[in-house]
């Protein structure tokens, strides 16, 4: 699909994963693959894997929001150090693109991992004032649960169905949704769009937690247990103080630097975007979008694996 790719560096500290990988995208039929084991904490690794390399996906994290709050200062050394080692390195070599990946828990965020990556997002977007006369540009996603990822509640109920009980920690709980391949083609669109600086985000559906339960089991229990520690009711991808700096660009919106004017009459001047209204906010609670059980039904039998036998 890429055929001018020549070489393409898969870099993680998983050494399972890596191999299960390979398994896939073997080096013999996808030549340009390298699996590279390293972690981001380690910036002279980060370093020699960046050799002859000229775009970069960022989405090393830890994500659990539990387990920062245990362990918090392991998840600053992955989320916030890590972030800076990958963007030092990155000015110091050849590369010209950087994407990096943020979540919702970014904008306002009441628990650690939130907070971590809020400060991630600041780290990339304030990089492009680093570079000088560097050919560079750093950029970041920001979207809601990708439909299936690790840890998040769709496999948790899948995984539970069969005991008859879906514990649901609140039924007017509501999340943002994207499926996994909304996810790449939003970082390669930023690939190819993004002028440095920008926090882009998807115009994307909601749902509520109990109808993803009772998408999945109906039959079941569904017990609520609660709000956990570092939950949100709701969450939110742009809030009123994003909105002075953010505009419409059509499948998505773009939070702009603050003070950057330049970057915002750019966006405006052309006719392809618009600011949005005064107290604009970006709420999973609020959106106008919301996906039905049998719209979750069908997205999860088409894009969790696993679920159609289910």
């Amino acid at each position: 699909m890429y055929p001018d790719i020549r070489r393409l560096v898969i870099f993680s500290r998983d050494e399972l994963k890596q191999y299960e990988m390979s398994l896939e995208f073997s080096e013999r039929e996808y030549p340009a693959m390298r699996y590279f084991i390293g972690d981001v904490r380690d910036e002279s690794r980060i370093r020699r894997a960046l050799e002859g390399v000229d775009t970069v996906i960022h989405a090393a994290a830890l994500k659990q929001v539990p387990a920062a709050e245990y362990n918090p200062f392991e998840c600053i050394k992955t989320n916030v150090l890590g972030a800076q080692n990958l963007i030092e390195a990155c000015l110091d070599s050849g590369v010209r693109n950087v994407v990096a990946l943020s979540t919702d828990k970014a904008a306002a965020p009441i628990n650690l991992y939130g907070a971590t990556k809020l400060c991630s997002d600041k780290l990339f977007v304030a990089a492009n004032n680093m570079k000088g006369s560097r050919d560079i540009r750093f950029s970041v996603v920001r979207y809601g649960n990708v439909m299936g990822s690790r840890g998040s509640v769709i496999p948790f109920f899948l995984d539970q169905v069969k005991t008859g009980r879906l514990p649901i920690t609140d039924p007017g709980m509501t999340r943002f949704n994207i499926s996994l391949d909304e996810g790449v083609d939003m970082v390669l669109w930023a690939l190819e769009n993004a002028h440095g600086g920008e926090i882009f985000v998807p115009k994307i559906p909601s749902y509520r937690i109990s109808d993803v339960a009772n998408a999945i089991g109906p039959d079941c229990e569904h017990p609520v247990t609660g709000i956990r520690p570092g939950e949100k009711l709701h969450e939110e991808m742009i809030t009123v103080s994003d909105s002075l700096n953010t505009v419409d660009i059509g499948k998505y919106f773009a939070i702009l630097p603050n003070g950057n004017s330049m970057l915002r009459e750019l966006y405006l001047a052309n006719g392809s975007a618009e600011a949005v209204p005064a107290n604009f906010s970006y709420n999973s609670g609020e959106n106008p979008d919301f996906l039905s059980v049998d719209q979750l039904r069908r997205l999860i039998e088409d894009n969790v694996s696993g679920a159609g036998a289910k």
